[in-house]
């Protein structure tokens, strides 16, 4: 998922609501906004990037902001691609979605009631603000603007509360709602569990204010831990809350409070955006903005031609043959996002709402398999060969992205597949029988079913490169199925725990908090490695405990949390991943900067005619 400055505000921010499912699969100066507001470069393809004598790109060269930078005009159409070899699934709901894919198309009709600063922090320049007071440990949150959904029902309260009544609800089967940010609230847990008819520590004091009580303030709500979406109540009347993810209201006709509303919706193909003329913050910039889905094979193309003027989630590996199209501006930024391969360790125990970890059972329960495997594959020349350095080797589940967390001097296994086959040996997998793979410590044949994703031309090099590293210190790894498979099969077979599946290539897109309970916590639907642990469950405890207020102590508990995973290996990084956009030198105020600025959000871009 690519954050652009309005998608920190946009997108989801905060364990439990920017965790989305990736696909494995610049411009003018950085100060240009702080320049002449009507620049403009006529000359050719721009960017700062230039290549090594290897052909590798760095990240850090390219501009976060276009150099075309002004007043909109109010009139024109923005064209969007989304680049993706399969159709957005088209849950359209921030409560209900899931991928990635759907996170974008939402994130251009409705937005979020924060904002955040550099520091992942939210700051009070959104629509509510907040107060906190320490001593009784309650958040008072307030309208600081009046604002109107898309139908012309005028925002309340009542719609923030919405958002955690039905999520928290019963009979809500959407993967939010077991992070801090709700299960802290007093009574949440006893309303999830239909214990209550509501949710006691949320007290709607007026149409403007509301105040949650929690158990304590911890350090992670006001860096996403706040769910940061309205929900439109009235909108849904009627609608059971079991029904909602289906109905109408999320996939047909939905409605947010962004300066652009939907026009048409072509099922997992398109979205048609128009004006929000009553928009909160004043007239949007453009007449409307289409959005499709453009497949990895012609998106280059696309925008060379013309045919979009921005294309999200462009193949970092196309880049350098593309890179000096004639007109378009190239952004890049770092990506809150990394590639892994998971260990599936468990299955998901639906009556519990938890993981059921039982590593005895399961065909890659011994961490020593798991080790082997990760010293077999090389995923710094990955970076190198497939993605040119804009994607690089990954040590640690907590990512460069979150660069005041990140460790980057944690101990992983290095590429060494001498080793890796002396692991296997010295854990008892032997090759008995002389075909070139080894057997199980119990003497048993042992094939590993690998699940990938398709899309896009590396994918399949790319899955073959790792079964092709472990084959070589003597596993036998297959595709699960004989082939890739699609993104939204994919997922929809890790969540219900595939028998096909041992192993698999996942990304994750994070969250603007850096606590990974929402990934690796026993509660969370997210967990797909099925991975639960005492000292794990100890160390997310801890980590957003009242305690980890204090950022050093904090930082000490999430060292040792990645140390501890590095260990336990429930699933290692591959890559983290930077991401680059070509921006039609015609659209003005586009920015890939995270920090909020008020002259660089979705309704103050623009588009010349030419």
């Amino acid at each position: 998922m690519k954050k652009h400055n309005w998608s920190r505000v946009l997108f989801g921010m905060g364990s439990s609501l920017a965790l989305v499912l990736a696909a494995c699969g610049g411009g003018g100066s950085d100060d240009a906004a702080d320049g002449d507001k009507d620049k403009k470069d006529d000359g050719g393809g721009t960017s700062n990037a230039e290549p090594s004598e290897e052909g590798v790109y760095n990240y850090e060269d390219f501009s976060k902001t276009v150099s075309n930078t002004g007043e909109p005009s109010g009139s024109g159409t923005l064209k969007v691609g989304y680049t993706s070899d399969t159709p957005f699934e088209g849950t359209l709901n921030w409560a209900f979605y899931q991928g990635a894919p759907d996170a974008t198309m939402i994130g251009y009709f409705d937005e979020g009631v924060f904002r955040m600063d550099a520091d992942f922090q939210y700051t009070q320049d959104g629509l509510i603000g907040f107060e906190l007071n320490e001593e009784d440990n309650t958040v008072t949150f307030k309208l600081q603007a009046d604002a109107k959904w898309h139908d012309g029902t005028p925002v309340t309260i009542q719609d923030y509360v919405a958002s955690y009544e039905v999520i928290g609800h019963p009979d809500y089967d959407g993967v939010r709602g077991s992070s801090d940010g709700f299960t802290l609230i007093e009574g949440y847990e006893e309303y999830q569990a239909g214990e209550a008819d509501e949710i006691s520590g949320i007290e709607v004091v007026d149409d403007k204010t509301a105040v949650f009580t929690y158990k304590e303030l911890a350090p992670s709500l006001t860096a996403g831990g706040f769910w940061a979406y309205l929900f439109p109540e009235k909108y849904y009347e009627g609608v059971e809350v079991k029904d909602m993810a289906a109905a109408d209201q999320t996939r047909q006709n939905p409605i947010g409070i962004g300066p652009y509303k939907i026009k048409s919706i072509t099922s997992g193909e398109a979205i048609i955006l128009e004006k929000n003329e009553d928009y909160w913050q004043g007239e949007p910039g453009m007449d409307g903005i289409e959005i499709k889905v453009i497949p990895s094979s012609s998106v280059a193309d696309a925008v060379q031609k013309g045919d979009i003027d921005v294309a999200l989630s462009f193949p970092t590996d196309q880049y350098p043959d593309v890179a000096e199209m004639d007109n378009v501006e190239w952004l890049g930024q770092i990506d809150g996002a990394y590639t892994y391969i998971g260990f599936k360790l468990g299955e998901w125990d639906a009556d519990k709402n938890e993981v059921n970890y039982k590593p005895d059972e399961m065909k890659m329960g011994d961490k020593e398999l798991r080790r082997a495997m990760w010293h077999a594959v090389d995923n710094d020349a990955v970076g190198n060969k497939f993605y040119k350095g804009l994607r690089w080797g990954a040590n640690s589940l907590i990512t460069p992205y979150h660069k005041d967390w990140y460790k980057e001097d944690l101990e992983t296994p290095k590429y060494d597949p001498e080793k890796a086959k002396q692991i296997l040996a010295d854990a008892g997998y032997e090759d008995t029988d002389g075909d070139g793979f080894v057997e199980t410590p119990d003497g048993e044949k042992l094939q590993i079913n690998f699940a990938s994703m398709s899309g896009g031309d590396i994918a399949e090099p790319l899955a073959n490169y790792y079964i092709q590293s472990w084959k070589e210190i003597g596993l036998n790894v297959e595709k699960t199925n004989g082939r890739l498979i699609e993104f939204n099969t994919f997922y929809d077979m890790l969540k219900n725990d595939d028998k096909d599946i041992d192993i698999y290539q996942g990304a994750w897109g994070v969250g603007s908090d850096v606590d990974p309970s929402g990934l690796y916590g026993r509660k969370a639907a997210f967990n797909y490695p099925r991975y639960a642990s005492e000292k794990n469950d100890e160390l997310l405890k801890k980590g957003n405990s009242q305690e980890a207020l204090d950022i050093e102590y904090r930082k000490e508990v999430y060292n040792e949390w990645q140390e501890l995973m590095a260990e336990e290996i429930p699933v290692f990084p591959t890559l983290y991943r930077a991401y680059v956009v070509p921006v039609n030198k015609r659209v003005k105020n586009w920015t890939e900067e995270y920090e909020y600025n008020p002259d660089f959000q979705l309704y103050k871009v623009g588009v010349d005619e030419e």
